[in-house]
């Protein structure tokens, strides 16, 4: 049973969760935003719910989506800004899925000193590419996601490993390995053991 200590604590917990797809970062995600007593905060979701509510943004975002394009950066940090200023983020954040690119890092950095909020801590899951592939073939059989073939789930993780390289490059020694392959608990355990939270 995890330690629900950490959802009255005083000092503001600010958490970016970095992981290839597969690697269990939402569901990580998920369960320390709980633990901790703050939001997770994750860009794809956002869209979805600006999207269902017919905003602006959603308009915009739904534009970009339709045509097979990426969110350009401005727009995804101006959602962020809005989002980080919210109320609820008070005593912390995990933020998943965000940033995806190293301009996308610059420019969090920039936002979070403006808002005089900087991150405590980098994790990123590692998890070996096949246990990856496995992993995302069984999820794409439950979600009846046909199309998610072995090969169209390699060129998801190259397309990642392609962004995301620099990303850990430039954040350095900041990041904080953790080994994604152990159970559900175990994996949340050893975050909290490396972020002195138990």
């Amino acid at each position: 049973m995890l330690s629900n200590s950490q959802t009255s604590h005083q000092k503001p917990m600010r958490v970016i969760l970095m992981g290839p797809p597969g690697a269990g970062k939402g569901t990580q995600g998920e369960i320390l935003a709980s633990l901790w007593g703050i939001p997770r905060i994750a860009p794809g979701d956002i869209f979805r719910a600006e999207i269902k509510a017919n905003t602006e943004l959603g308009i915009q975002v739904k534009a970009f989506s339709d045509s097979g394009k990426l969110v350009p950066d401005e727009i995804v940090i101006a959602m962020m800004r809005s989002r980080l200023a919210q109320p609820d983020t008070s005593l912390g954040w995990v933020l998943d899925g965000f940033p995806r690119t190293v301009i996308q890092a610059e420019s969090l950095d920039t936002l979070l000193e403006q808002m005089t909020q900087m991150y405590d801590h980098i994790i990123n899951l590692e998890v070996p590419d096949q246990i990856l592939i496995d992993r995302l073939l069984i999820r794409a059989q439950c979600d009846g996601r046909v199309d998610d073939s072995e090969d169209v789930i390699k060129n998801r993780l190259e397309e990642y490993y392609a962004k995301t390289k620099p990303l850990l490059d430039f954040y350095g020694q900041k990041v904080i390995v953790i080994d994604g392959t152990s159970a559900l608990n175990e994996v949340t355990k050893e975050i909290q053991l490396k972020l002195g939270s138990m």
